[in-house]
This record gives C-alpha cells, sequence and structure tokens, in this order.
C-alpha cells in the first residue's frame, strides 16, 4: 500500500552538510580484535587493536570507552535507576524488584581493561561504571590517527536487558554491547553517556574479530565470515566437505566494513538457514531446534525477503551483501546488519518484530543518529516505515496503517507525563512517556509531515534523506532541512513546536452561519501549536467539496491530495490569529457535514470539534 492512498480513507553525508554552524565531518575508528569465550564460566578474554582517526578541527587530550557490561552489577547506575521509577521495565524486575540487585557474584556482567597503551606507550585510564576514561600520553591532532592496544576480559551476565547469557528461551550467549567500544565525538563534544536504560551512539569504522569458543556452538550476527569452509555449520559452500577441526575449540573470524556495531549470538543448538535474494544479498536465519518455533521461522524467511525488497524500494538500498535474524536477547534489538529477536511468538508478532529490527537497518545503522538524544529520528521513523511494509507484505489492508502511533500519541498528550522530544532519553520521568514519544510521536511526525507537504513530497524527502546522509549522523535539523528542499516549504515551525515543546494541535469549527446566500465558516485555533488545513464540505446533493488554508509561516502550498475533487486555496492562517472566517460559495441549507482534515493525518488531540453537522441529518 502506497501512503498516498492514507489520505482518502475518510472521503466518506558527504563534506558541505551544515551541522553546529560548520562543515561536516565525523571521526573513524577500525577494531581488530581476538576473543576467546569459556562457555562453561561464561567468561572471556580478549585484545583489541584500535586505531582511531581525529576528522575533528579539535585536537583530543583524552579519549572515552563503553564498558557496557558494568550496568549489570547491583550498585549500578541501571539498578539504581530501576529502584527508582515508578514504571521500571518489566523484562528487568521480579515481583517488582530489580533483577540486577539480586544477582550473585557468578551472575553478574563485567569488563574491565587489563591494559592499554597508546603508539606503544602505557596510558593512564580509569572505570567510572560504564565509561572508561583515557588520559591520552600524546594529544591526537586534527587530521591525525592513533592505535590503542587493550587487553580486556570480561564475564556475561544473566539475560537481563539485550545482552546477556541463556535467555528464557535457552539461547546461550547474546553478545551485544560486549567489547570496549569507543565513545562518540562529533560537533557537540563528547557523547560518553552512562548505560542507564537506553540505546546507543557509536562511531563508523570496519571490524575484523576472531571469536574463539567451543566447536559446536553456531554464532551468527554482524559481519561476513571469512573461514566457512573450515567453520562449516551452513556457512561452508554448497559441495565443499568442510574439514573437521581438531581440538575442542573453533576460531570464527569475521569481517565488517563501515559499520558502527557488532553483535553476535551463539548456541549449539542453532540451525541455520539461508535465503539468497536476486541482488546477490543473503539472509540468514539462526533459531533454536525447537519443533514449537520452526514452522514460523521456516514462514519468516519469505517475508524478511519481502520487507527487504520494500525498504531497498521505499527508502533506499541495502548496502551490505549479508543480513541475519538470530533467535536471542529478550525482546528485538538492532544491530549492524543483524537482529536478536525472541522467537516463541505467534507468526504475525514474529514478522512485525522482524520488519521492525530489519528497518532500523537504514534509520539506525546506516542513518546514524544519536539514539541518546534523538530517539525519536531512530524509532519514531523505523515504526513509520514498518508499519507501511507490514499492511503490504501481510495484506492488513488497514485504511490508516499509523492508527496505533496516532492513538498512543493522544494518550500520552492527555496524560499530564509527556516531556519534549528533545529530552535525552535516561532523563524520561517514566518509562511510558518515554516509549509513546520515541516510537509512537515519532512516527506521527512523518505521518503528520505528509500531510503537511504532501505524501509524494514525503517520500521523496525520505528517500532524498537517505541518499543525502547514509553512514552520516543526521540530527533533527537535517530531516527538517531536506524537507524544506523537497517541498519548498520553510518547517522550522514544526520541528520546533513538535519536538522541542509539548504544545498540542487542537483546532475546532467554531461557528457555521448563513451569510446571505453563502455561508460563513468560523474556524479557531484551541491549541498552540499551529498547522494548515484541509476542510471538506459535503453537500447534501453528494457533491464535495475541500478548502485549504496554507499556515502563512509555511510560505507555500502542497498539492491537492484529493484531486479528484474540487480544492479552494484561501488566504494563509496566520498563526497568532486565533480564528480564520471564510465563506462557501453555496447557502446552509445546501451544507450536509463540514469536516476538519478529513485525512485525520493531523494529530488533533480533540476530534470532537472537528465537524459540524446539519441539524436536518
Amino acid at each position: 500500500m502506497q501512503i498516498g492512498m492514507v489520505v482518502l480513507f475518510l472521503m466518506v553525508g558527504g563534506l558541505g552538510y551544515a551541522q553546529g554552524n560548520q562543515s561536516y565531518w565525523q571521526q573513524h575508528v577500525d577494531y581488530s580484535m581476538e576473543v576467546f569465550m569459556d562457555v562453561n564460566t561464561y567468561r572471556y578474554s580478549g585484545n583489541q587493536t584500535l586505531v582511531y582517526t581525529n576528522n575533528s578541527p579539535d585536537i583530543l587530550n583524552r579519549v572515552y570507552y563503553h564498558m557496557y557490561f558494568n550496568a549489570f552489577q547491583p550498585g549500578s547506575e541501571m539498578d539504581i535507576r530501576l529502584q527508582n521509577i515508578e514504571d521500571p521495565d518489566r523484562r528487568m524486575v521480579t515481583d517488582g524488584k530489580s533483577r540486577i540487585a539480586s544477582l550473585l557474584p557468578e551472575e553478574i556482567g563485567y569488563l574491565k581493561a587489563l591494559s592499554l597503551k597508546q603508539d606503544g606507550v602505557d596510558v593512564e585510564y580509569a572505570l567510572e561504571g560504564t565509561v572508561m576514561v583515557v588520559a591520552l600520553a600524546k594529544p591526537i591532532k586534527p587530521g591525525g590517527s592513533s592505535t590503542l592496544q587493550m587487553s580486556f576480559e570480561g564475564q556475561v551476565p544473566l539475560q537481563i536487558r539485550r545482552s546477556g547469557r541463556n535467555n528464557n528461551e535457552g539461547v546461550a550467549l547474546s553478545m551485544s554491547q560486549w567489547y570496549p567500544k569507543m565513545a562518540e565525538y562529533d560537533f557537540e563534544g563528547w557523547h560518553a553517556d552512562p548505560y542507564i536504560a537506553r540505546e546507543f551512539h557509536g562511531v563508523w569504522g570496519d571490524f575484523d574479530v576472531k571469536i574463539t569458543i567451543d566447536k559446536s556452538y553456531v554464532l551468527g550476527g554482524t559481519g561476513y565470515l571469512q573461514n566457512p569452509n573450515e567453520i562449516g555449520h551452513g556457512y561452508e559452500t554448497p559441495g565443499t566437505k568442510v574439514k573437521k577441526i581438531k581440538g575442542k575449540n573453533a576460531t570464527w573470524h569475521f569481517k565488517a566494513p563501515m559499520v558502527h556495531d557488532f553483535m553476535w549470538a551463539a548456541d549449539p543448538d542453532y540451525i541455520h538457514d539461508t535465503l539468497a535474494m536476486e541482488n546477490g544479498l543473503s539472509l540468514h536465519f539462526y533459531y533454536k531446534n525447537n519443533p514449537e518455533i520452526i514452522e514460523n521461522w521456516k514462514k519468516l524467511q519469505s517475508k524478511t525477503a519481502a520487507a527487504m525488497k520494500f525498504f531497498n524500494e521505499t527508502i533506499g538500498p541495502y548496502p551490505y551483501k549479508q543480513y541475519s535474524v538470530v533467535q536471542g536477547g529478550d525482546g528485538g534489538m538492532e544491530y549492524a546488519m543483524s537482529t536478536l529477536i525472541t522467537g516463541e511468538r505467534k507468526f504475525e508478532s514474529l514478522v512485525g518484530v522482524t520488519v521492525h529490527e530489519l528497518a532500523h537497518s537504514w534509520f539506525q545503522h546506516i542513518l546514524a543518529t544519536n539514539e541518546s538524544k534523538n530517539e525519536w529520528m531512530d524509532e519514531g521513523f523505523t515504526s513509520f516505515i514498518s508499519s507501511l511494509c507490514m499492511n503490504e507484505i501481510m495484506d492488513q489492508e488497514k485504511s490508516n496503517p499509523f492508527d496505533g502511533s496516532y492513538n498512543s500519541y493522544y494518550n500520552l498528550a492527555l496524560s499530564g507525563n509527556e516531556q519534549p522530544q528533545t529530552t535525552h532519553a535516561d532523563r524520561f520521568a517514566v518509562n511510558s512517556a518515554y516509549g509513546s514519544s520515541a516510537y509512537s510521536k515519532g512516527a506521527v511526525f512523518l505521518a503528520q509531515l505528509g500531510y503537511i507537504i504532501g505524501q509524494e513530497n514525503l517520500m521523496a524527502t525520505i528517500k532524498k534523506y537517505y541518499e543525502d546522509f547514509k553512514f552520516k549522523h543526521p540530527t533533527p535539523n537535517d530531516i527538517k532541512r531536506t524537507a524544506e528542499k523537497v517541498s519548498g516549504m520553510e518547517l522550522g515551525w514544526y520541528l520546533t513546536d513538535w519536538t522541542q515543546t509539548t504544545n498540542t494541535i487542537d483546532y475546532g469549527i467554531r461557528e457555521v452561519a448563513s451569510k446571505d446566500n453563502k455561508t460563513s465558516v468560523v474556524l479557531e485555533r484551541i491549541g498552540l501549536m499551529p498547522m494548515p488545513l484541509d476542510i471538506l464540505v459535503v453537500y447534501k446533493d453528494g457533491t464535495q467539496e475541500t478548502f485549504y488554508t496554507p499556515l502563512r509561516m509555511m510560505r507555500g502550498e502542497k498539492e491537492n491530495p484529493y484531486g479528484q475533487i474540487k480544492r479552494t486555496v484561501l488566504d494563509d492562517w496566520a498563526w497568532a490569529y486565533p480564528t480564520f472566517t471564510f465563506d462557501v460559495e453555496r447557502s446552509l441549507d445546501n451544507i450536509k457535514a463540514i469536516v476538519l482534515d478529513p485525512s485525520q493525518l493531523m494529530a488533533d488531540i480533540n476530534i470532537e470539534n472537528n465537524v459540524w453537522v446539519s441539524v436536518d441529518e
């Protein structure tokens, strides 16, 4: 289903992009890691060689690493937050109490450096919870590079949130946020946020990872396996005889070009299926050999291919040669070239979570927004495009695929718990407000943008946004400017009110009155947020007519979304005026009904006053 159909359902980068007033730049980091995992103790050790390139105009005297697994310890910031927020994540509590607080020493997670050198010289470092602060031995100058070599060790926590061991579906290892990860530095400075609850931000680069583990385990996740005919387990070239591995362990060698994260999962009971698409892309599926889920996971594969095709056509081409759908984790979470999802679901739920996480490959793992600061661009845009995708590939035939997002936003706006979308993801007072703001209000941002600039312009905006900002870190201003360039309209007011305030949209029909042989209609703006208005007039003879009042500060007009129905473009409505009056060139006794926004894509929090019906009806 094309989004343009939605509006009819109620008819009775590169250099030169400016961020922070300076030319765009981004840092680069390449990782080489060799890791040994003990599957009996769930402890691992590794060596990491990291080449950091400073593309900023600044001299760097220190760097920061994320050491995420340290969140899973009693007394951590994540633990204390769980104990103090009124609606903690249900996956992380038992009987209302933090599961982290009760972890035993052999159940906690940890990650720590054993040694660290910069270009062969020892450096000072301090571990502060989930962040390690490093005082460089030698500053990294603009345009310069430096090599950081670290020995580290870690312990995989019990599965509590995203990462962990032995999840409730029996998956042994869900290895995300598992390695010392360089924090992002951009035009705003360092983003070394502690891991308290939310998601992530990372530096673009190449990964070369070798994982040594018990040879009975099957691995899947990010990257291309470099030694498939040595490993086997479904990776080998068809017809090739896999050599028997001597000893207890096998070493898996993966490479992942131009990504900002690396995830892997492992289990000795994984089934590994592959599906080749016509464009050379291969889909990989890893799921437990559980008779109760096998049928759904087999059926999932063609739906994943259909979703990949939909996103390629609607957003832009997926740039990698592989995507992995891996059973694991505690819900659904996106990673580079892969996702972790729980797999014991009804079929539609299994498809839904896969489609959502796959969509994140575009809106987060290629368009890499800062998820801590602008989570609505990640989760919201993903929710928008995955709703469209599900409507098509699952033949849902929903007249408005975004109904759920709109209703969730309305509940948020009326709850008294709403905070501006510019709120840092960790600073929301309640989890429910974060979820509705990021996912639902974020999806409505795009759906409603289509109402403002027109559906064709919206879809063109999404494609141009992807083309201009793939493999970069776009900000809210970037999607706004892209939409302005495509539509020719000024949209600063929209970005400001929708994301930086909790202003709401509420327009109403105040008065409909006879005026000579015409009808006078008085509209009113009740809410603080301005919008252009589509008005549908239904006549008693069965004919219809629409009127359109552009918002003056838009400095432009959208095309008629109801092309087969006559439209009259009225004067601009300047936001400061609380009312707007126009005339209908037919008498009052000819009018059956008047409706504001027949598409219902404008997020008006009170639709009770959006309809006027003749007393004769």
